[in-house]
């Protein structure tokens, strides 16, 4: 008689597929799908005339342009400086290195009201830095505290995004182009720019989704002038205390669609620099 052999099952440490999927689901319904969902039929309501007099009036469109535009400078100043930082923190070692490491960090963990007072109280009129730059260059209260602001909170993205890539990089290839007679700037701009780059857009990506959508350390230093220093969150925020559910849904709607995008362009960003970096890995 053949004896029946037993199979034994590879035990996990939490349940099953069936089980945390549906867990999995649950609570993603709960605390996305179900409030989008909630958002998109609360402005389904209006024809497509209705919304688009809505997104173009010249109050929403100069309160986008405030958003988008400031998110996309501070977006690119920190790709400069995060780079900068990210370099340092990889390639060198100096004293207190652990700790301004960890500064880098401080965006993520400080209240975003309080990052947005403590620019306020520096770059006032009667800050300690407003007094030096005088009457004539205004920072608080104009585009430029807004792009200050929206630096602050969007420097660790492209320094964490960056760091894992240039702990990576092969400094093989950089000493390799030296023996070639290549200088410091072709070895830069030749061999490591195109390395990083991926990561580099990847970083830009998501420090540019976070400001978009950045409220607390922007409205103390913006001074919130309707058209003028006037962000699209803040925009919402005063059409639901007017009343006014169906206009702050519909621009809620347009920041959602942004996000989504911005979303998809990460995803993509990723998905590239995963493949460069196995392609690489393979030669």
């Amino acid at each position: 008689m053949l004896k029946k052999t037993k199979i034994k099952r590879r035990r996990h440490v939490i349940p099953g597929l069936g089980m945390t999927l549906g867990i999995t689901l649950t609570y993603l319904s709960l605390m996305v799908l179900i409030p989008l969902a909630g958002l998109a039929i609360k402005s389904s309501s209006l024809s497509f005339s209705e919304f688009w007099d809505i997104i173009t009036n010249p109050r929403v469109l100069a309160s986008l342009k405030v958003s988008f535009g400031a998110a996309f400078i501070a977006a690119l100043i920190n790709c400069f400086f995060g780079f900068i930082v990210a370099w340092v923190l990889v390639r060198y070692n100096f004293p207190g290195r652990r700790l301004f490491d960890a500064i880098v960090d401080l965006p993520f963990a400080m209240p975003t009201a309080v990052s947005g007072i403590a620019l306020t109280a520096l770059y006032a009129p009667n800050g300690w830095i407003g007094k030096l730059l005088g009457p004539d260059i205004k920072v608080a209260y104009a585009w430029p505290g807004v792009i200050i602001a929206l630096t602050f909170i969007g420097l660790p993205f492209i320094v964490r995004t960056l760091q894992p890539a240039l702990e990576e990089l092969d400094k093989a290839s950089e000493e390799a182009a030296g023996s070639l007679g290549a200088s410091r700037w072709q070895t830069f701009r030749m061999v490591i720019i195109p390395e990083l780059f991926p990561s580099l857009l990847t970083g830009f990506a998501l420090a540019f989704a976070r400001a978009i959508g950045e409220y607390g350390s922007v409205i103390f230093i913006a001074g919130n002038i309707p058209m003028k220093t006037e962000i699209a969150p803040l925009l919402i925020v005063i059409k639901l205390e007017q009343y006014d559910f169906i206009g702050a849904a519909a621009l809620a709607v347009v920041m959602l669609m942004a996000s989504f995008i911005l979303l998809f362009v990460i995803n993509i960003l990723q998905a590239w620099a995963r493949r460069r970096i196995q392609e690489g890995s393979a030669e």
